[in-house]
């Protein structure tokens, strides 16, 4: 992990558009906290900047309680960096996006924390509580272990709600600040 770099990449696989929006509203929030961030969609992986991040945000639709096969092959092909250790103690975080409310968002969460986990990063999750459950409030769904935001079937100008967009944006800043925090605490090692 660079000691003075605060350098966030965003992976992602977003079919309809939807996930691209919240990885981008995530990048956002990150750049608020001067992260710098590099967003791809995993049919674009550039591996050289995955291994250069000081941190790895990974996201995916929900597709019938399960990440998405193009997610899954991105985790398969990172098998040498596991080897090798690669992104040992980088930070890890995970979001999602789904039609549902629920659509079983949290066994998506759960298998990306675990590729990070075998990975042996180090994965900060979503500390915000919940302020109620309407379109426009923040974590709306009471998520805590990564991000979760829902998309109706409607155009991704409008979809997902604001609310989600701004859990994205807290949650992207959310990063940036630990990210801050254990570069300051590495750099008096």
């Amino acid at each position: 992990m660079s000691l003075s770099a605060k350098f966030i990449a965003i992976v992602y696989h977003s079919p309809y558009g939807h996930t691209a929006k919240v990885a981008g509203a995530i990048a956002q929030g990150a750049a608020k906290v001067g992260a710098v961030v590099h967003q791809m969609d995993i049919e674009h992986i550039d591996w050289d900047i995955l291994d250069q991040a000081d941190a790895i945000i990974m996201g995916c639709p929900t597709y019938m309680g399960n990440l998405t096969s193009g997610l899954k092959l991105f985790m398969e092909q990172s098998s040498k960096r596991w080897l090798a250790r690669s992104w040992q103690g980088k930070l890890a975080a995970g979001f999602t996006n789904g039609g549902g409310l629920s659509g079983d968002k949290l066994a998506v969460l759960q298998q990306i924390n675990l590729f990070a986990m075998q990975h042996g990063m180090l994965w900060t999750g979503l500390p915000l509580m919940p302020t109620g459950r309407n379109a426009t409030d923040l974590n709306r769904m009471s998520s805590f272990l990564g991000l979760m935001t829902q998309s109706d079937n409607a155009p991704v100008e409008v979809t997902p709600p604001t609310g989600d967009i701004e859990t994205a944006i807290w949650f992207g800043e959310y990063v940036g600040c630990v990210l801050n925090r254990l570069n300051s605490v590495t750099s008096n090692l």
